[in-house]
């Protein structure tokens, strides 16, 4: 029997997630464009190595990742390139990036895909294929998998890393969202290779898979995988799949260790630094999918669901535009809007004619019935609910009026950054006051305010070396100077010199 453990707070969102699970995973149409963002992870953005009027194939790499946290972009169907060009991307800013417009030709072809015989290959080898099939964190992230598989601490003469174990994030606590719930379901199997993969390269000792228990045959198709894979391998596997406590938000990184091993990772340090690594279940699917078969990330399984007729997960082509992947669910007429994740941690779509994102893993058609509009926000009355709730045992309502009062100083002081944006204290506080925002902002403008300080140092650093560099620049002919004007030593008459003698 397992001992779970607990985190301080959380609360007990409705979930909504029956709607969506009644149907298995379906394959999307291809759209009539793809838009396809060349920033799609944590990181540096892809530099396009296609020009405008190029054929491609699917699959076919068409952004070179840069620098070291960076990855790969690839086509996500065969078709021209239309455009390469700034459009409105995912993302809560509304702002545009560069993009490349794809219009397929509906032949779907591929590029020659080769297996990779991973079990021969090093740990640099293969790491290099995840960055280049663009595989990244699909758990909200993006952050590039082969940065995470490496950048770990080295132990010992024979150099193998200090990672124990492996956990699978499988707990999906966020209202709405069941793709991750569908894929354990119906792709267990290839689940467990990814981690098993994984677990090899971190020298890992054993596989935890933490899965919240609302989710009863997701729970039962994994546990057959695990048995059966142990079965082939002729040895008892050090997997371990977990029914954890319902609760949000369960899911996220450090409350899923904390409930599962007991480990309290505190601020300022890594899941690793104790001996953790933790890992998507739909992330080292796609590992495995990588290496396995030679597909690149280019599509991911999305929930589509809230205001529409046939709530249901899709697999979708990434780039495949949010009104395309709604309309083969039917949204219903009084959708205003779509939220891209859960209704915790999501954000409003800017357009519907986005292009589907890595990141993106459910849209939900919302209305006035479903979401209906806040209150005004009322004062603070100092009730501590939302310290109660807070996963992160911070103190939110301090957190508010420094962000307000724009006192930044005093909001990082009170570990405004160890926030995860849950939104369980905004979920609970009696004045409706939006939180969340308050956090985000303040978050920003410490973000500005640190670059522009380093921008002011390294600035100041390039004056004072210019300023020096004149200086010993005008030294140096100073002296030269002073050494030509010297006059030479006068030669002693000869008489002279005999004397001295």
């Amino acid at each position: 029997m397992t001992t779970l453990f607990q985190f301080k707070g959380g609360i007990h969102p409705p979930t909504h997630k029956a709607q969506s699970t009644r149907q298995p995973i379906a394959r999307a149409k291809i759209p009539s464009r793809l838009i396809i963002p060349f920033y799609q992870h944590a990181g540096n953005q892809a530099k396009p190595i296609v020009a405008v009027g190029e054929r491609v194939l699917k699959g076919q790499m068409i952004g070179l990742p840069q620098g070291h946290i960076s990855s790969a972009i690839h086509a996500s169907t065969s078709g021209t390139i239309s455009a390469l060009a700034m459009q409105t991307i995912a993302h809560p800013s509304g702002l545009q990036d560069l993009c490349a417009t794809l219009i397929p030709d509906g032949l779907d072809e591929w590029i020659t895909r080769r297996p990779l015989d991973y079990p021969t290959m090093t740990a640099e080898a293969i790491r290099q294929a995840l960055r280049m099939a663009g595989v990244v964190g699909l758990g909200g992230a993006t952050f590039p998998s082969d940065v995470k598989l490496g950048d770990i601490k080295l132990s010992g003469a024979d150099a193998k890393q200090v990672i124990h174990t492996l956990v699978l994030n499988g707990a999906e606590c966020e209202p709405y969202i069941t793709c991750d719930d569908m894929l354990m379901r119906e792709r267990a199997k290839e689940i467990l290779q990814g981690a098993e993969i994984v677990r090899g390269l971190l020298h890992a000792e054993k596989i935890l898979i933490g899965i919240e228990d609302n989710k009863p045959q997701a729970i039962a198709a994994m546990q057959q995988a695990a048995m059966q894979q142990a079965t082939a391998q002729g040895a008892h596997q050090k997997i371990q799949v977990i029914a954890v406590p319902t609760i949000y938000p369960g899911g996220g990184e450090k409350q899923l260790l904390r409930v599962l091993t007991g480990i309290e990772v505190p601020a300022h340090q890594r899941p690793t630094d104790f001996g953790l690594q933790c890992f998507n279940v739909a992330t080292v699917y796609q590992i495995w999918r990588a290496l396995a078969l030679g597909e690149p990330l280019i599509s991911r399984i999305v929930t589509v669901t809230g205001n529409v007729q046939n709530p249901q997960n899709y697999e979708v082509l990434i780039g495949t535009p949010v009104q395309e992947i709604v309309a083969q669910a039917i949204a219903l007429p009084d959708t205003h809007s779509y939220i891209m994740g859960g209704p915790m941690m999501g954000f409003t779509l800017p357009s519907d004619a986005v292009g589907i994102i890595k990141a993106s893993n459910c849209i939900i058609a919302a209305s006035t019935k479903l979401f209906p509009p806040p209150p005004p926000a009322m004062p603070c009355i100092r009730c501590t609910r939302c310290a109660e709730v807070c996963p992160a045992e911070l103190q939110p309502q301090d957190l508010f009026w420094f962000a307000k009062s724009k006192n930044f100083e005093q909001a990082k002081k009170y570990n405004l950054f160890d926030c995860i944006e849950c939104g369980a204290c905004s979920y609970v506080c009696p004045s409706q006051i939006p939180l969340v925002q308050y956090y985000r902002f303040a978050k920003g403008e410490i973000r500005t305010q640190d670059k522009e300080q380093t921008n002011a140092n390294v600035a100041r650093q390039r004056f004072e070396f210019r300023l020096s560099r004149v200086e010993r620049d005008k030294q140096e002919k100073a002296a030269k100077l002073a050494a030509r004007e010297k006059p030479a030593p006068t030669e002693l008459p000869i008489s002279d010199k005999v004397n001295e003698l």
